[in-house]
């Protein structure tokens, strides 16, 4: 890649070669004295009195590359250290442009000029070093200057791409607008294209080391695909569907393509193997995790295969995300009273001993439903229902320790007549399943109020 002098540097070749190929010509023998020149067209003097046959390359636009302009980017990795020093790619656009002492010259000289550049279509890197060497010419025939000797460090002959030159056809519409901008006469010129420049900087960058060996791994498409999520009460119990999912049991996973060498589910964030003789194509079944709390939870089957050096488990195929709800059980459930008796409204604690535990910041409510004799007469059959709200327990662990949880909690009653009742709890929605007998009705659990 070249170095940011590498514009000055195709400007200095390319005026070299346009006075080289004069001079080989010998026009000096039909025009006289003729000057190469890269000055801006409002900087040659066209006076009579100092006219004089010239030849002039003005370099008039830069614009961007589009095949390069993207090469080695991103230069940066996410922490912002430099990975890369990505090339300027730039295009260079001249104008040839040749005056004549007398009548016909500045045509001659445009001739030879564009014949010149239409024989060399590309720079070669000899001819570059050669030009840029000490011995190179400028306008006045001597040595370069001082000033110009830093194009030698240009580094534009070793740049990856050769330079090309290419005729650019200006309509007169850019023309009228180029000889506008530049305020001065118009005088016969061509348009050219010098591209590609390169120029890179030179700023260290960070290197990853090379790759010692290469992992190539085709799979066949075989996406998991869940369907249901059912429940199984213990080992070698039966599988059942559309029931309660409570702690302690077996989740059951229904659906497709389930089966694979290393399958791992993911329960709410927490990540459990089955084992190898509970996977089927069609079914998994995988303890549910002991530190999942009640509540609505996410299930999804995760397959994983080897891959690199060494082999490490990578995640291959994943399901769709499907959702149950742990269910809370009350275990135990017991009554203290402060106030209230017979007819009179009681308020007091009911203690409920549950399982999963309860979490932190976990919402529990607590239902009661009025069991009435079954010999009550119909005009009777006027159950009474509560619901209180406990407490939430945020801030029970300290910041710094990890969320606690409890299996009994104290939830405060009040303005309860006194009678049987059915007890039920919601924590973060998720309901207590309740106990029936064989005739479908609803027996437990439940606490007397007396």
């Amino acid at each position: 890649m070249s170095t940011a002098l590498a514009i000055a540097s195709v400007t200095a070749v390319l005026r070299d070669l346009l006075n080289n190929g004069l001079i080989d010509q010998d026009i000096s023998s039909v025009l006289g004295n003729v000057i190469v020149s890269a000055l801006p067209p409002d900087r040659i003097d066209t006076s009579a009195e100092n006219a004089q046959s010239q030849l002039n390359l003005f370099l008039y636009q830069v614009t961007p590359n589009a095949a390069w302009r993207n090469v080695g980017l991103p230069s940066r990795n996410a922490d912002g250290e430099r990975i890369s020093n990505p090339p300027l790619a730039l295009n260079l656009h001249y104008l040839l442009t040749a005056y004549g002492a007398l009548d016909l010259h500045a045509e001659i000289l445009l001739g030879y000029g564009m014949q010149l550049l239409h024989e060399t279509p590309v720079l070669p890197r000899r001819a570059i070093r050669t030009s840029l060497a000490l011995t190179s010419h400028v306008a006045s025939g001597g040595g370069l200057p001082p000033q110009m000797r830093a194009l030698l460090s240009s580094e534009l002959a070793e740049q990856v791409e050769q330079i090309k030159i290419t005729p650019e056809g200006l309509n007169t519409e850019e023309i009228s607008r180029l000889w506008t901008a530049m305020q001065t006469h118009y005088r016969p010129s061509a348009g050219y294209q010098a591209t590609v420049v390169l120029i890179e900087s030179k700023q260290s960058t960070k290197s990853a080391l090379p790759v010692r060996a290469r992992n190539v791994y085709a799979m066949t498409f075989n996406q998991p695909l869940i369907e249901e999520i059912g429940s199984q009460a213990k080992a070698g119990d039966p599988i059942l569907r559309n029931q309660p999912i409570v702690a302690g049991q077996n989740l059951v996973i229904f659906g497709r393509n389930l089966s694979a060498v290393d399958v791992r589910i993911n329960i709410g964030g927490i990540e459990q193997q089955p084992a190898a003789a509970d996977i089927t194509n069609e079914a998994i079944i995988v303890p549910i995790p002991t530190e999942l709390k009640a509540g609505a939870h996410g299930v999804q089957v995760i397959h994983f295969r080897g891959m690199g050096t060494p082999e490490t488990p990578h995640r291959a195929f994943e399901s769709n995300l499907a959702a149950f709800v742990l269910r809370p059980t009350i275990d135990q459930a017991t009554v203290s009273f402060v106030s209230g008796a017979g007819p009179n409204p009681i308020q007091g604690t009911v203690t409920l001993t549950v399982d999963p535990p309860i979490g932190d910041d976990q919402r529990v409510v607590l239902l009661l439903n009025q069991l009435l004799p079954v010999t009550s007469p119909p005009d009777q059959l006027k159950s009474k229902s509560y619901s209180f709200v406990a407490p939430l327990r945020t801030g029970v662990s300290p910041p710094s320790s990890p969320p606690d949880s409890t299996k009994t909690i104290g939830i405060a009653i009040k303005g309860v007549e006194a009678g049987n009742y059915l007890v039920r709890m919601q924590i973060d929605g998720a309901e207590s399943p309740m106990i029936s007998n064989a005739a479908g009705q609803y027996v437990g659990p439940q606490i007397a109020i007396a």
